[in-house]
């Protein structure tokens, strides 16, 4: 609900939101560190953008990327470089998650260190909402186990993908909601910030 006008999609991958982004903004580019797909506007890495003029952007989504840089500082340093006044900063990081694209994994955040680091780099934080619980990182462990062993057989690859969704998915959050009522386990982050003058 955030995004809008032009928009950034910071550490894009294989764009999986590009169709939602598209539906709210004018204007939707990509920055990867290398063309995993076709369409990617710029390769780079997000901790040096040089490549992006200073105030393009009026809204920037970096998701699960934080994690995989060596300085998130100047990371959402040069966010706020290419961002304009009052441009909305929207971010996903985990907090308990399992080591993955290694050897590029770095961090893990917590709604306190995610304030700190948007704080210093000149963001007010609008929203920040954990995901998730101790349940849902359990849950999702099974997943990748259990959709791995199927997801290239196509008619299996569905109905195992609606198994998991409604068994493992929805009900790990389900309980998650009553388990860890003051989400000391959350799965990760979501935050909404806006560029300070």
């Amino acid at each position: 609900k955030y995004c809008r006008g032009n928009c950034l999609d910071a550490g894009c991958g294989d764009m999986p939101y590009k169709d939602y982004i598209l539906e709210l903004v004018h204007n939707y580019d990509t920055i990867d560190y290398e063309a995993h797909i076709d369409g990617i506007k710029y390769i780079g890495d997000i901790q040096d953008m040089h490549m992006i003029e200073d105030s393009t952007y009026d809204s920037i989504v970096c998701f699960e990327v934080l994690e995989h840089v060596q300085n998130p500082f100047k990371a959402v340093s040069e966010v706020k470089r290419v961002i304009k006044k009052d441009g909305i900063f929207i971010l996903s990081v985990p907090h308990l998650s399992r080591l993955h694209d290694m050897p590029h994994d770095y961090f893990r955040y917590t709604e306190y260190g995610l304030k700190t680091l948007l704080d210093q780099n000149g963001f007010e934080v609008i929203e920040i909402k954990p995901r998730g619980g101790i349940l849902s990182f359990l849950g999702h462990q099974f997943s990748n186990i259990f959709l791995s062993m199927f997801w290239h057989i196509p008619i299996i690859k569905n109905i195992v993908f609606f198994i998991n969704k409604w068994l493992v998915v929805r009900l790990s959050c389900f309980l998650d909601n009553y388990i860890d009522k003051n989400k000391l386990f959350a799965l990760g982050y979501t935050v909404v910030a806006k560029a300070k003058s």
